[in-house]
């Protein structure tokens, strides 16, 4: 059994890619191992369905979409599915975020972060623990973090940090180890690799796919996570989306996919 991975929405448009695809800041990936087909995260508009045509792969029988967490950029373009679809992601998805200024006793917004329609129609179902997709398919759940970082704030009025507690990773079983595809690793890599490892007991990893947040991560973080992924020796390192180009300096191990590549992992 081989697992197709076609990437439906990213912020760069792949040399490859058919004539026609649109890139878009944010994330979908298509992912098709001949039993299941699931889609991961829905990009922040209709794009993913638009370009899904072009590359004749149909979202209409979809075993599940599964969303990374509830920025828009993840799961703007979820409206836009057929009523009835199957959604799993974590109950916290459907909070208000906002980036802004901190100012004492409040916060100015200056963007929203999080989606303006609710999943009206959707047949949605939250989950703050790991569960089964379909087939080899596994729902990480809530990712535990000693410290977490803050990105942004829940309702502008309370000022409340918003950890993402949300984020969740879509995984694949395979008998080479465990495919990890990340929205955008808002939770930490290494902290998400290690929730992988504990919830399914497999402590092989053969690939880590998505966004990793590393644009403006300190040289300490990033070193320590260049010694995190030599002990865990994954077979290929796939970084898109947040990973930015400071992360790829860093990781020069890390082979980037774009909107429009098909990676097919072979088993």
């Amino acid at each position: 059994m081989a697992l197709k991975m076609t990437i439906l929405v990213e912020n760069h448009l792949s040399p490859h890619a058919a004539v026609g695809i649109q890139s878009r800041a944010g994330l979908s990936i298509l992912l098709d191992d001949g039993e299941s087909r699931i889609l991961f995260d829905s990009g922040p508009d209709d794009t993913f369905i638009h370009n899904a045509g072009l590359v004749n792969e149909p979202l209409t029988n979809l075993d599940a979409v599964v969303l990374s967490h509830g920025h828009y950029d993840h799961s703007g373009g979820i409206t836009s599915l057929s009523p009835g679809t199957r959604i799993i992601c974590h109950p916290g998805v459907l909070r208000e975020r906002y980036a802004g200024l901190r100012l004492p006793g409040k916060v100015i917004p200056l963007k929203k972060l999080s989606v303006t329609e609710r999943f009206r129609g959707l047949n949605v179902e939250y989950s703050k623990t790991q569960r089964v997709v379909a087939g080899r398919f596994i729902w990480s759940g809530e990712i535990p973090v000693e410290n977490p970082k803050p990105w942004g704030y829940i309702d502008d009025n309370s000022a409340t940090p918003d950890y993402v507690s949300d984020e969740g990773v879509l995984i694949w079983c395979s008998s080479r180890g465990l495919v990890i595809m990340t929205g955008c690793g808002h939770r930490g890599l290494e902290n998400t690799v290690r929730h992988c490892i504990n919830i399914t007991g497999e402590k092989r990893v053969y690939a880590l796919i998505g966004g990793f947040h590393l644009r403006a991560a300190s040289p300490l973080k990033l070193i320590r996570l260049k010694a995190f992924l030599r002990e865990i020796a994954p077979e290929q390192v796939l970084g898109c989306h947040c990973i930015g180009r400071w992360g790829k300096m860093w990781l020069r191990n890390t082979h980037p996919v774009a909107c429009g590549d098909t990676i097919i992992f072979e088993e």
